[in-house]
C-alpha cells in the first residue's frame, strides 16, 4: 500500500490534497495546464484512488462512480439491444432486481441462475451471451462462485466475466488473476471501511472498446464521485489490510462458536470445513474467508428479527463492511418476494474485540426478547 502512495509533489505532504475544483483555467495558449478540464470528466483526486485500485486487482484501469450501483450500471449499459446477461438468482438484491427490470426496459435478454458451472454452462448462448456476472461470495448467503470455471465458460462463448468482490476486497481475492474482465466493488464497504462514503469502483485486466464505452458511461450520465468522497475513500483504502483480516479472523471465531448454537440452525460462512463452497474458497480466497457470515436463527422470522435487535455490540443496520459489526434482519429488508429464508440474519464483523461480540449475539441469542 505504502509504495503506491507517493508524496504530494508541491509540499511533500504524506496526506494527499484534495481537489474540490469543478472547472480548471488554461494557459495563454488556451491550452489546459493539466489534463483536466471538467470534474464532469476526470477529477485529480481520482488519480491516486483509481491507480491504487488498479494496482490492488492487477488491473490496467480502475474507474470510480458515484456509488457501486452506478459502476454496475455503467457495464450494463455498455451492451447493445438483444445481447444476453447471465447473472445469479442470490446476489446483491438490489443489482438484481434493477437488472430485471433494466434488461426487460433495455432489450437485453436475462437468465438468472446458480452459480455452480453447470447452471453457467447451460445457461450460455454462444454468439449471444456477452456478460456473465457474479458475486463471491455471494450476499447474503456467501456461496463461494469458482471465478476461474465462470471465466473459462464466458470465454469459451465470446462473453465477459464481470466479478461482484465486495465482500472478498482485492486483501482476499483477485479474480482479474483468475480469468476475469471486471472487478466491481462497491466501495462504500470495505474498500472505505467507515460507514461514512458512498462510492463505488470498477477495475479492467485490458482498457479496451467496451472499456471505452463504459468510462463515457460515467462521463455522459454524470454517475462521478466527489472530490472529497474520493479523499475519504483513499484515507480509508490506507487501513484496508488491517481491517479486513481482523474482520475475517473474528469472523472464522464467531462462526465455528455459532456453528455448535442450540438456536442457530445453520451457520453460512465459507470458512467452515462443512462449507459446500470451502474447497474453491481455500483455493481463490488467500489469507482468509472474509467478514461476513450469515446465521439462520431457530423458531423463524420474528425470533430473527428479535436476535437482531436484542444485539447491543451489533447494530441493527443495512450495509457492511464498515469498523463497526451489524446485524441484519434480510428478509424483512428484500419483502415478500425474497429468496432469503426469512429466519436468516446477515452479519458484517467489525474490528470489536471478538469476546465482545461473542457475548453479545450469545445473549440475544438467549434472550431473544
Amino acid at each position: 500500500m505504502q509504495g503506491t502512495h507517493p508524496l504530494d509533489p508541491e509540499t511533500g505532504g504524506i496526506v494527499p490534497p484534495v481537489h474540490p475544483s469543478t472547472t480548471f483555467a488554461r494557459d495563454a495558449h488556451y491550452d489546459l495546464r493539466g489534463r483536466t478540464s471538467y470534474a464532469r470528466d476526470h477529477n485529480p483526486t481520482y488519480e491516486g484512488v483509481e491507480d491504487l485500485l488498479a494496482h490492488l486487482e492487477g488491473g490496467e484501469r480502475a474507474l470510480l462512480f458515484a456509488s457501486g450501483m452506478a459502476s454496475a450500471a455503467a457495464v450494463v449499459q455498455s451492451l447493445r439491444p438483444g445481447d444476453h446477461v447471465i447473472a445469479l438468482k442470490v446476489m446483491y438484491w438490489g443489482l438484481r432486481n434493477w437488472l430485471i427490470q433494466f434488461c426487460a426496459d433495455w432489450g437485453l435478454e436475462l437468465t438468472l441462475v446458480d452459480g455452480d458451472p453447470d447452471s453457467l454452462r447451460a445457461a450460455i448462448r454462444p454468439g449471444q451471451t456477452k456478460l456473465v456476472w457474479i458475486e463471491s461470495p455471494c450476499n447474503p448467503l456467501w456461496q463461494v462462485v469458482d471465478i476461474a470455471a465462470a471465466a473459462e465458460i464466458a470465454h469459451a462463448a465470446g462473453a465477459r466475466l464481470a466479478v461482484d468482490s465486495t465482500a472478498a476486497t482485492p486483501v482476499l481475492t483477485q479474480p482479474i488473476a483468475l480469468g476475469a474482465d471486471l472487478v466491481m466493488h462497491s466501495a462504500t464497504k470495505y474498500l472505505n471501511g467507515h460507514s461514512d462514503v458512498v462510492a463505488g469502483a470498477l477495475v479492467t485486466a485490458r482498457a479496451d472498446d467496451f472499456w471505452a464505452r463504459t468510462e463515457r458511461n460515467r462521463k455522459d450520465l454524470g454517475a462521478v464521485l466527489g472530490s472529497f468522497e474520493a479523499w475519504l475513500l483513499q484515507r480509508g483504502l490506507r487501513t484496508l489490510f488491517l481491517r479486513v483480516r481482523r474482520s475475517s479472523e473474528t469472523a472464522l471465531k464467531l462462526a465455528v462458536h455459532l456453528a455448535g448454537h442450540p438456536r442457530v440452525s445453520e451457520v453460512l460462512y465459507p470458512g467452515l470445513p462443512g462449507h459446500p463452497g470451502h474447497a474453491i474458497a481455500q483455493r481463490q480466497m488467500q489469507g482468509g474467508f472474509g467478514g461476513m457470515l450469515s446465521i439462520r436463527v431457530t423458531g423463524g422470522f420474528e425470533a430473527a428479527q428479535q436476535v437482531a435487535t436484542g444485539c447491543r455490540r451489533f447494530l441493527p443496520a443495512t450495509s457492511l463492511g464498515g469498523v463497526e459489526s451489524l446485524i441484519e434482519h434480510r428478509a424483512a429488508i428484500e419483502g415478500p418476494d425474497s429468496p432469503i429464508p426469512p429466519d436468516l440474519l446477515r452479519i458484517s464483523v467489525g474490528i470489536e474485540h471478538p469476546d465482545d461480540l461473542l457475548l453479545d449475539l450469545d445473549r440475544a441469542l438467549e434472550s431473544p426478547a
